[in-house]
């Protein structure tokens, strides 16, 4: 199987359940993620948040739509000031425990895995921004990490 990046766009972000929510979303149909998968998604979303605690309440979604029947939902969630939460859903897939194959019925998935290959980029641009703009400074900048986003393009081929 040749290895072939994926498109990332990044959807501006929503309040949901009192956290803002930055958002990616992969996949590798140009014309982007089906609406009804996306509000699918964002449907189940507040079940995979944390319960508040003092930190800035902010998360960021990966909504990576696979090029079978899948379409994956990771939520990582800022806590305890510098620690990523992470709960996953999963639509049309069958193996992990999907009712059926439609790509807009989430399920939690229950497991630890936190991405794959294509999910993955947001994480280490989301890391860095978290510290320049919330643990680095003497006052945390919520406005200014939610502005920090990595940028439209591919998954991969980053400088």
């Amino acid at each position: 199987m040749a290895f072939t990046e994926k498109l990332l766009t990044v959807p501006p972000p929503i309040r949901v359940a009192g956290r803002w929510i930055k958002r990616y979303h992969v996949t590798s149909d140009p014309a982007g993620i089906a609406p009804e998968v996306a509000e699918a998604a964002y449907a189940l979303l507040p079940g995979l948040l944390p319960e508040p605690d003092r930190t800035p309440p902010a998360t960021f979604v990966v909504l990576h739509r696979g090029g079978d029947d899948g379409a994956y939902l990771n939520a990582y969630s800022w806590v305890w000031d510098n620690v990523l939460h992470f709960e996953g859903a999963a639509a049309g897939q069958p193996v992990l425990g999907c009712p059926d194959r439609d790509p807009a019925h989430f399920v939690p998935t229950g497991r630890p895995w936190i991405g794959c290959v294509w999910e993955l980029p947001p994480v280490l641009h989301e890391r860095d921004a978290w510290v320049r703009h919330v643990l680095a400074p003497a006052v945390p900048d919520l406005d200014a990490y939610l502005a920090d986003s990595l940028p439209e393009g591919t998954t991969g081929d980053r400088p």
